[in-house]
């Protein structure tokens, strides 16, 4: 059995729960405490039996919505001993939140920082919370309001006090409005740009019309004037504004203009370096002609992992193996030891002839849980390095996680229908717990059943090396019957489902996708059309078993498609079959190649993440040992990935 050393939580712990002895049981029904929340967030006070509630776990909330419900009137102390007898609870902080941006609100700042403990989440109350401290730490409410002025997008009316001061005493003065001006132009804010434009006077009426002109006709910077503003004060942001919205806009034609400007401009070199890093990205992103010379010159200044990136795969593109060591030679020490790099530099000495300093970067990239770390680990011949943490709890200990006031009111918020705030309420204890107190709850989480949940715990708490937990067997047989009957693999099945939803199956897509595999609506109705059932609609699909169901028919089509072709058919559920195929209209010899030449970073990412799940899920149905599992059958592995891998039709 673990010890179980608790921070916050085991503060509120009574000697009975800690003796072990039975939880309490509560004196008010379930059903009183939803009426009397429900009454509280309607500030319907008459509805609600405070005496009927008084013993219930869930009190806390009720008597939240009645404090907030006071502020700002209500006392600092009584703020305080809400959030002292609530430590352990997502409700301290949220009352504290609350206290901050009422007291600031009201001016009462003095009440402001007497509950406030640092600088608060969210610009609304950050904005207060400095103008409150304006009075005792002028210097660090000024440098950081200068950094809440500097975005370029409008900020809440709780700033403007803020702003006005850093005005009145010079923080903010003209310069630091034109920086502004610049953001707001660059990331086409109108409004807000024009609004900051009118703040200047006419000593900056040449840069005003010069930034003009150039967002009418973006070719016009090249015959915008070196110096503009009062001692060119303008000019470094105004090229650095311009030229990113030109190299956005047409990145042929700004490479040309940076050609004409660069040597006539007199920067600082982090403003060069910020306008050539963005230059170098998009040349590569856009393979625009005739560049890679320049971006190959200015590449090792730059410290640019996204373009380093970029540059690795344009020499995987063309198979230029000494291009490729030598760019991740380039790239900063930390982004060179990830197992993607490690695996190429192995790769490209292996081509190169170099076999033991292929097989020692394999050796590197071997050590690590994930597709690259498990293609090398192939390479070698060696089994998988799974580095699986086992943990074990006994009866007793689970006993007494159970008794624990989070997990109490976590259970009755679900039984009321509070689903978020339960997450909270968990994920708060988990977060500000120690690692023992993470790995307590996530065992309870697993023996709930809490499969999505208890993914989000091993997420909180960093429990990276739980893979039982992190990978847990949810909806095991539903898995194992709809792939026998489509014919799909299982572990695929798995796999797919925890990149998509990570188990839960009421997400919901920002693009409408649903459930457990995320289907879309319209693939949802025409997989059920092709089976002869009823259309489920956009709440029907949500059914796990069904949602299940319908994906495996989805992916076994995919697979049809592609010869049963696993690589091509997971990029297919991500990105779609028609961007597949065009993929594989450039024929690429190798699967590992394949995965580098995808040129959407997402589904590079979602075919590595997929194809190493489905190891991991595989390894552990075999009590954890990898031997006999394959990252790739060896068909994957060595077919060429063209349009011939398209099956005929």
């Amino acid at each position: 059995m673990l010890a179980l050393p608790f921070r916050h939580t085991a503060r509120v712990l009574c000697t009975a729960l800690l003796a072990g002895l039975p939880a309490l049981s509560w004196g008010a029904t379930d059903s009183e405490l939803r009426d009397a929340l429900a009454a509280a967030r309607e500030q319907q006070w008459a509805r609600v039996d405070a005496a009927a509630i008084e013993d219930h776990p869930l009190r806390g909330y009720v008597e939240y919505h009645r404090l907030k419900a006071q502020l700002p009137n209500l006392s600092p102390d009584s703020v305080h001993r809400f959030i002292n007898q609530y430590e352990d609870s997502p409700l301290a902080g949220w009352m504290r939140g609350q206290a901050i941006a009422h007291y600031g609100h009201a001016g009462r700042f003095s009440d402001l920082l007497s509950v406030a403990d640092g600088e608060p989440l969210g610009t609304a109350r950050q904005c207060y919370y400095y103008t409150a401290l304006f009075a005792s730490q002028p210097q660090q409410a000024s440098e950081a309001g200068l950094d809440l002025w500097r975005v370029g997008s409008s900020q809440p009316n709780a700033c403007d006090p803020l702003f006005d001061r850093l005005r009145a005493n010079g923080t903010i003065d003209a310069t630091a409005i034109w920086e502004r001006k610049m953001l707001a132009w660059q990331a086409g804010e109108t409004r807000l740009s024009s609004y900051l434009g009118g703040l200047l006077n006419g000593q900056w009426q040449t840069a005003l019309d010069t930034a003009e002109d150039v967002s009418k006709r973006s070719s016009a910077i090249t015959q915008a004037p070196t110096c503009l503003g009062p001692e060119c004060a303008a000019t470094a942001s105004f090229y650095r504004a311009a030229m990113q919205r030109y190299i956005r806009e047409d990145t042929p034609a700004a490479f040309a203009a940076w050609q004409t400007l660069s040597s006539r401009l007199n920067l600082l070199p982090s403003d060069r370096q910020a306008i050539e890093e963005e230059l170098a990205f998009y040349t590569l992103v856009r393979d625009v002609p005739g560049t890679l010379s320049w971006v190959d010159g200015v590449l090792p200044s730059l410290e640019s992992e996204r373009a380093l990136e970029l540059r690795v795969r344009h020499a995987l593109a063309n198979r230029d193996w000494n291009g490729v060591i030598h760019w991740i030679a380039e790239m900063p020490t930390i982004q060179q030891e990830n197992s993607r790099w490690q695996y190429w530099l192995g790769r490209a000495n292996a081509q190169l002839g170099n076999q033991a300093a292929a097989e020692a970067r394999y050796q590197q990239a071997a050590q690590d849980r994930s597709f690259y770390g498990f293609a090398a680990a192939e390479k070698l011949g060696q089994p998988y390095q799974l580095n699986h943490e086992r943990t074990h709890f006994d009866d007793a200990s689970r006993q007494r996680i159970a008794q624990l006031p989070v997990v109490q009111r976590t259970e009755a918020l679900l039984r009321i229908g509070e689903d978020g705030l339960a997450n909270s309420e968990w994920l708060h204890a988990v977060q500000s717990g120690s690692p023992q107190q993470a790995r307590a709850l996530a065992d309870y989480a697993a023996q709930q059943q809490w499969h999505a949940r208890l993914v989000q715990t091993t997420i909180a708490g960093e429990l990276w090396d739980s893979l039982d937990w992190r990978f847990p067997q949810a909806y095991h047989d539903s898995f194992q019957h709809w792939g026998r009957l489509t014919g799909v693999d299982p572990y695929l099945l798995m796999a797919i489902t925890r990149r998509e939803s990570a188990y839960n199956p009421n997400a919901l897509s920002p693009a409408g996708a649903r459930g457990l595999m995320q289907l879309m609506p319209g693939t949802a109705s025409q997989v059920s059309r092709e089976l002869g059932i009823s259309d489920p609609g956009p709440y029907g699909v949500l059914d796990p078993e069904l949602n299940i169901r319908l994906g495996s028919t989805y992916l076994r089509d995919k697979l049809q498609r592609y010869q049963g072709n696993r690589l091509a058919a997971a990029a297919a559920y991500n990105a779609g079959p028609g961007r597949v195929d065009q993929w594989l209209g450039d024929g690429v010899e190798a699967f590992d190649l394949f995965v580098e030449s995808i040129p959407y970073r997402e589904t590079r990412d979602y075919v590595q993440a997929v194809l190493s799940y489905r190891v991991i899920f595989e390894s552990l149905a075999n009590g954890g040992n990898s031997e006999g599992v394959s990252l790739l059958s060896d068909n994957e592995q060595q077919v060429r990935y063209d349009r011939a891998l398209l099956a005929r039709r």
